[in-house]
């Protein structure tokens, strides 16, 4: 499938968000780490159970959320009622652009080029230009967490430590995981340094679902 052949899909998709309601309900299941009931989504929404099952459904066929049905923990056997209905986010990623452009075809024969050049100068020059690129992240003013979230890594402070709930670059990550997890670190520990603090406070601790990268919190920030 061409890439202006995806576009109405993404479009559609993009646009099911325009909804206040609809994009409360997205922003909630996107935030959990485990499918989410709908009795749950409707009451951090703030709306009734249908309105969100409604909602949460055209979010679904909107390719924004993926379904799957599961008893409550412990109901098992005839008498345990039926499955619940669950949302989660998809890994699926939707763009638009106008008109077409090709981005992530030009990202992965880069990546193809760096992890192919077995003398490593290129893999060097990549880590140094993402270390740069993280020193000028910052805006004047801002902290921490807000430069994660809006450099796309949705960070969580847990047990002292910025959990980074998303990868900016996980289609790319899935051929390059290495690649892109040094990237990322390296980039991250430009965030540090530009800002005074220790970069070390940046290490890898790949896990599914997240960034490979964790933050030691030093400044006890918290989570909005």
């Amino acid at each position: 499938m061409t890439d202006s052949e995806e576009t109405p899909d993404a479009m559609a998709g993009l646009s099911a968000l325009a909804d206040p309601v609809r994009r409360r309900l997205y922003e909630y299941v996107a935030g959990q780490d485990s499918p989410v009931r709908r009795d749950n989504a409707a009451d951090a929404a703030g709306v009734s159970r249908t309105l969100a099952a409604y909602h949460l459904d055209r979010l679904a066929d909107a390719g924004l959320l993926a379904t799957s049905y599961a008893r409550p923990e412990g109901q098992t056997g005839p008498g345990a009622g039926r499955p619940a209905k669950l949302y989660q986010r998809t890994d699926d990623e939707l763009s638009v652009s106008v008109p077409p452009r090709s981005y992530a075809v030009l990202a992965g024969l880069l990546a193809d080029a760096v992890s192919g050049d077995e003398s490593g100068a290129v893999r060097d020059a990549l880590l140094a230009a993402a270390t740069e690129e993280g020193s000028k992240a910052t805006r004047d003013g801002e902290d921490l967490l807000t430069t994660l979230r809006r450099r796309g890594y949705e960070p969580e402070v847990v047990d002292g430590e910025i959990d980074l709930r998303n990868c900016p670059f996980h289609q790319l990550a899935q051929r390059h995981v290495e690649l892109v997890c040094g990237l990322n670190h390296a980039l991250l520990r430009g965030v540090l340094s530009a800002r005074g603090e220790n970069p070390d406070c940046a290490r890898l601790a790949p896990r599914p679902g997240h960034c490979c990268v964790v933050i030691r919190n030093k400044d006890g920030a918290q989570s909005a």
